[in-house]
């Protein structure tokens, strides 16, 4: 086994999910998906495929109709572009690795914005890049990015900068003057940026979609942005994403799915059409429900005493620290184990997340949310009085 591949640590998530494990009395806020099923349309249609016997390989690129009406998508969002900049992948998070894979050779330095959803920064490392970490700063009740920081990690000898924005876990993003400032910049030094932008449609801040990098780019920009099925389409376990590249590179990008997966299933795909088709009503619905989620939790979280948290933009996320719990893991895992509440730890993504915790909100029954809320606030009571306790008896 490459060293590289074992010294990549376990995923801190699944460590305190798994400690939750056959307990049916966990309320389970860990992973990143609302607890919501696929829309009925995009079943069917997947359905329907499946029965029609489309089972057999497909295009290394993904369906034309489907990168069509990807293109039809992305232009009604963010303008006009060709379609010769859409290849649909087997995930997000396979988009990725494929970004990862076209730009990346070892030794090369990739800059990442921090903390980060932990797959990200690891594929850099599988690839054998040196990482370079820029830290979020939370600051006045906001988490900020300092631009003369970035300007300063990010140098000619910077292959790729790696942003995620609206951000897993923290819920900060990008304002379009930091994007602008950004690109400029990473133009001037010939850096590759690769945006991770599947959470730009979970947004709250007003308009249908966080800034995004395609609305400022040109065609031949050095940007890779990454889309998914996944969070704005309830289609998490589908496992469908794509990639929007700069022109010339689809000869090249088709080789590597090719290599990695081959293609994405037909069926899959016929889902993620008809996801498209009801995207104009589906998705401000599920986004209305989130914001009502999201008010819930921070509201509730912002009234227990102790407890720091920004109140996000975008994404699914409250992010949020307890004061004196420094040990992110150890907490959460007291969590699960004595009190039944599944969170995941900050430490999870990273030095820069060590004593937070983050909440996934994204849930069909907000009682879900409030039950948890109770939890936490017994939780932190049982620890305020221990604490009283061991201080009495000293």
């Amino acid at each position: 086994m490459r060293h590289t591949i074992a010294e990549l640590p376990a995923s801190k998530i699944r460590e305190v999910a798994n400690a939750g494990l056959g307990r049916d009395d966990v309320l389970a806020f860990w992973f990143g998906e609302s607890d919501e099923v696929t829309p009925e349309a995009v079943c069917q249609a997947a359905a329907e495929s499946l029965l029609r016997g489309e089972t057999f390989y497909a295009h290394n690129l993904g369906l034309p109709e489907l990168r069509a009406a990807l293109r039809a998508y992305t232009q009604r969002l963010h303008g006009p572009f060709d379609d010769e900049r859409i290849a649909v992948t087997s995930s997000g998070v396979s988009a990725l690795m494929l970004a990862m894979q076209l730009l990346v050779n070892a030794g090369d330095e990739v800059a990442a914005v921090v903390p980060l959803w932990p797959n990200l920064t690891a594929q850099a490392q599988i690839m054998g890049a040196r990482l370079t970490r820029i830290s979020l700063q939370p600051r006045h009740g906001r988490w900020t990015l300092d631009l003369d920081r970035l300007r300063d990690a990010v140098t000619p000898a910077t292959r790729v900068l790696l942003l995620n924005a609206p951000n897993n876990p923290t819920g900060w993003t990008l304002s379009r003057d930091e994007q602008r400032t950004i690109l400029e910049h990473c133009r001037r030094t010939g850096t590759w940026i690769i945006a991770d932008e599947v959470y730009e449609r979970i947004w709250f801040a007003g308009g249908e979609t966080a800034p995004s990098f395609l609305d400022i780019a040109d065609a031949d920009d050095r940007l890779v942005v990454v889309h998914s099925f996944s969070k704005s389409f309830l289609m998490t376990g589908w496992r469908l994403g794509w990639l929007v590249l700069p022109r010339g590179h689809l000869d090249a990008i088709g080789k590597l799915i090719e290599f990695n997966t081959s293609c994405t299933p037909v069926f899959v795909q016929r889902g993620g059409l008809a996801a498209l088709a009801t995207a104009e009503h589906s998705v401000p619905a599920l986004v209305a429900r989130l914001r009502h989620c999201r008010d819930l939790l921070v509201t509730g979280l912002g009234a227990l005493p102790g407890v720091t948290l920004s109140k996000p933009d975008g994404g699914l996320y409250a992010f949020f620290s307890v004061e004196g719990q420094n040990d992110s893991l150890a907490f959460a895992r007291h969590l699960v184990e004595a009190h039944g509440l599944g969170l995941a730890p900050g430490a999870a993504f990273g030095a820069e997340g060590e004593g937070w915790l983050r909440w996934c909100f994204a849930s069909h029954d907000p009682s879900r949310l409030s039950a948890g809320l109770d939890r936490l606030a017994t939780a932190l009571s049982s620890a305020r009085a221990a604490n009283e306790s061991d201080t009495l008896s000293g």
